[in-house]
């Protein structure tokens, strides 16, 4: 694999230092995600071991031998009737962001979530004026199903959440 080339894998253990350094930059620098406090190894360990668990796919994306991105799907809400539904998470290292790597890592892991029998795939995007998650899902086949207007509070402002929805076939819709 060249320098500039992208492969996109299974995450592994070793893999969690960085992606817990990749996941800080975005708590503390965006409101991609409403998390205030940055999670250490520790917790990012625990919550991809209950993700694997459940059978969830978690991803990430390499550029020799340096994880710059990872994505993952999880229970979308607790009760059983949701099952077939995830809520998915993308996030891309900084430097970077508009190579495609988050689109790369979405492919993959709407394959995955397809191939494990899910069947909906909702994203939460943090903030309304988020146009690079919100395109990237558009482009994705997702489509804008609400907007919950100022329902977080971080870096002392108020925050939409836009709600996108995609179906991975096989069931009946209104679509």
């Amino acid at each position: 694999m060249n320098s500039l080339e992208v492969s996109i894998r299974p995450c592994e253990e070793c893999d969690m230092l960085a992606i817990t350094a990749i996941y800080r930059h975005h708590v503390l620098n965006s409101p991609a995600t409403f998390e205030i406090e940055p999670p250490g190894i520790r917790e990012m360990m625990a919550r991809r071991a209950r993700l694997l668990e459940g059978g969830f796919p978690y991803l990430v994306a390499e550029r020799g031998d340096e994880v710059i991105g990872y994505a993952y799907a999880g229970p979308y809400r607790p009760r059983p009737a949701y099952r077939f539904t995830v809520e998915n998470s993308v996030y891309v290292r900084p430097g970077n962001l508009r190579q495609g790597i988050g689109q790369r890592l979405l492919t993959a892991l709407l394959a995955d979530c397809a191939q494990k029998g899910f069947r909906q795939v909702i994203a939460v995007i943090g903030d309304s004026a988020n146009q690079a998650s919100i395109s990237l899902h558009e482009q994705m086949g997702f489509r804008l199903v609400g907007t919950l207007r100022a329902v977080g509070f971080k870096f002392d402002r108020w925050y939409d959440s836009v709600l996108m929805q995609r179906e991975l076939g096989g069931v009946d819709s209104h679509w």
